[in-house]
């Protein structure tokens, strides 16, 4: 099967930076459309009741994931790569799974810590653990063991 769409979902971490720079990679082997998700998510804890976020709350955390977005648009264009821009609101997963099917995705490309325990993935939930029960498309999975 050949790539023609990666959809990279991107947090600005360590392990994401890794997963940008391997997508773009990909992308430029493969002459492939890439695009970097980024999603804003509110912890769980932080909902004052059913459904409800603070607004200004909700408008923070856009904002600071619009600037790892950024960011990670102009670390792409810095080394040469082009890439569309994706911001979206919500549960991680979720919106990785649609950003997918509204792009058509043929692979995404995620990040994950080696070194990160099995107790604390378990505690603080996998992204990359779900994704595989949802995805529309081939998962990459990047790995870093900083």
């Amino acid at each position: 099967m050949k790539y023609r769409k990666i959809l990279l979902a991107y947090n600005g971490s360590a392990e994401g930076k890794r997963a940008l720079f391997e997508a773009a990679d990909l992308a430029g082997f493969l002459n492939a459309e890439t695009h970097l998700l980024a999603v804003a998510s509110m912890p769980p804890s932080l909902f004052l009741t059913e459904g409800f976020v603070p607004e200004e709350l909700l408008e923070e955390e856009k904002k600071r994931t619009q600037t790892v977005l950024d960011e990670g648009i102009k670390s792409l264009t810095d080394k040469g790569f082009k890439a569309q821009g994706h911001l979206a609101v919500g549960e991680p997963v979720e919106e990785i799974c649609r950003a997918a099917k509204e792009v058509g995705a043929d692979v995404i490309v995620i990040g994950h810590n080696q070194s990160t325990s099995w107790a604390a993935r378990w505690w603080k939930g996998s992204v990359g653990a779900s994704l595989l029960d949802y995805a529309p498309c081939s998962i990459l999975i990047a790995l870093s063991k900083t």
